[in-house]
């Protein structure tokens, strides 16, 4: 008896090495491409952090200022109302006890209201290596006015 024939797939005709190199080709071309947007998810991820961080101090600062109640007013009218000056001296010192957290502030106040203006400079860490984009600052402002139990507003 004879052994059974064996039938071989054909080999495939050769290409010519034309393919050869095009996976390199994409890697070379997307490698740019992955690295732009885990930068965009990493850098926006700290911008919108330091946007909340700046709203944050804003308003804590814009609330200490608000406590600052001139007693005496409240006394005679029964209206709460602000002492402009402790008001903005407790907004400020509020911020400067953050540091070097706060690039840029400003404190005002007047008997209706404290208002606190906060900048944040953010530093990008994977973006920050392209021209072009360097630090950028993320502001906030917050308002706040006294409020006695009995008040609404």
């Amino acid at each position: 008896m004879s052994a059974p024939s064996r039938r071989r797939a054909p080999v495939p005709a050769s290409t010519g090495g034309r393919d050869r190199g095009s996976v390199a080709l994409y890697v070379v071309l997307f490698t740019p491409v992955v690295f732009m947007l885990a930068g965009l998810l990493v850098d926006g991820g700290l911008a919108i952090h330091a946007r909340q961080r700046a709203a944050d101090m804003a308003e804590q600062a814009a609330r200490a200022g608000a406590n600052e109640i001139d007693t005496d007013a409240l006394r005679a009218t029964g209206e709460p109302a602000v002492q402009p000056e402790r008001a903005r001296a407790a907004a400020c010192d509020l911020l400067a006890s953050y540091g070097d957290q706060v690039a840029k502030s400003s404190c005002d106040a007047d008997a209706r209201e404290v208002a606190v203006t906060v900048e944040i400079r953010v530093r990008p860490q994977l973006l920050g290596i392209i021209p072009g984009f360097g630090d950028f600052v993320m502001t906030s402002t917050a308002t706040a006015h006294p409020v006695t139990g009995g008040d609404d507003r």
